[in-house]
């Protein structure tokens, strides 16, 4: 053999072996679960409201995904990826794609890799904008879900669907708008306490986790409120600018109650894992030593009007931030793509100070 061919022969076999050992490293990443099914609100909704013909609840417009790879809005309530993106991606998956987005019978083998079901407005109860179509509630998003796990029931057989989904993720991002509507509803405030009302939260959320045990689902990622007290649109109502007190400690006690549920519902259930992820804490966290997190604002929006950036919402009038890294929140309630990548890389890898009983990187190796 002369020196050319030895060369492109050895050319051919580096090649070959790099990959290889690339495509092992790819597809042992793509393993760490089948599939992420995504249910909630708007911290992590990529896009179904989307296709909602009477909601409000929308970020379709600039200058939401202004940080997003394509530069344009996406559905997403955020600058950039938000947590539902930043978890896939830690998985080593693409982002669950929109349910409203998916044409049950052409599009059916996308639903393989997860599903997102998640709806900007929504909540654990049925509350009054989901009524007027405005957003999907937990329980039409549950709904939504079975729809797909018949599917693939069909595409792969009964035991092969229920083991894929056994090793799957279930994620649920919920329960902050129940909170804000508590406070706004005089109605809700006469029927119940706020604590009979959170106890309500916790009790009818697990209702709906049973109902995904019940078809297939065993690993779950659920997370608690944040200090939804903190956000541009409660502090602004103060003229200190501090948070709402009130808001916080109910956020608190919801959690607790959503501790207690899943320790019970984990007790009941044979097979049942989770992580729980103390939001609150991290956050607080964040606002109280921003700069260990590499942020310089904690109070206003990166991208509204008037006083604190949130007199008025995140609209193409708006001004924006030029760094939006420096950034907690990106609007009026939601945080930037910096502060999510903090919640999900402490979600993914954190210690049980912020992760209950382990973190998401311990629960899909279990």
């Amino acid at each position: 053999m002369d020196d050319s061919r030895a060369f492109m022969a050895k050319n051919f076999l580096l090649s070959f072996f790099f990959s290889v050992f690339c495509s092992r490293l790819v597809f042992s990443t793509a393993q760490m679960v089948p599939a992420v099914f995504v249910f909630g609100d708007s911290l992590v909704d990529v896009g179904n409201n989307n296709y909602l013909p009477v909601s409000i609840a929308k970020a379709d417009f600039p200058h939401n995904g202004i940080d997003f790879p394509a530069k344009k809005p996406t559905g997403r309530f955020c600058n950039g990826k938000n947590a539902a993106d930043l978890l896939a991606e830690k998985l080593g998956l693409p982002s669950s794609p929109p349910y409203l987005s998916l044409s049950k019978k052409k599009d059916a083998p996308l639903y393989i890799n997860g599903v997102s079901f998640a709806s900007g407005g929504a909540g654990i109860f049925n509350g009054t904008d989901q009524t007027l179509g405005q957003s999907i509630p937990l329980l039409k998003q549950v709904d939504n879900y079975i729809a797909v796990q018949k599917i693939l029931v069909q595409q792969m057989g009964s035991s092969a669907a229920e083991r894929r989904l056994s090793k799957s993720l279930f994620v649920i991002v919920i329960g902050s708008n129940d909170i804000f509507d508590y406070f706004g509803s005089s109605d809700l405030r006469k029927k119940n306490t706020p604590q009979q009302y959170v106890d309500l939260m916790a009790n009818t959320l697990k209702g709906q986790l049973k109902r995904l045990y019940e078809t297939g689902a065993r690993k779950f990622v659920l997370t608690g409120i944040g200090a939804i007290g903190c956000v541009p649109a409660e502090r602004v109502k103060n003229e200190t600018h501090e948070c709402s007190e009130e808001r916080n400690f109910w956020s608190v006690k919801y959690n607790e109650e959503l501790k207690a549920m899943l320790t019970g519902f984990k007790s009941e259930l044979q097979g049942v894992k989770y992580s729980y992820f103390d939001t609150y804490s991290i956050m607080q966290n964040a606002i109280q030593n921003p700069s260990s997190y590499g942020f310089n604002e904690i109070k206003s929006a990166c991208c509204g009007l008037g006083d604190l950036k949130a007199k008025l919402p995140c609209v193409p009038v708006s001004k924006y931030c030029s760094n939006r890294s420096d950034h907690v929140f990106w609007d009026l309630y939601h945080p930037t793509e910096a502060t999510a990548r903090v919640f999900v890389d402490t979600l993914f890898d954190g210690p049980s100070q912020y992760c209950v009983p382990m973190n998401v990187r311990q629960l899909v190796s279990t």
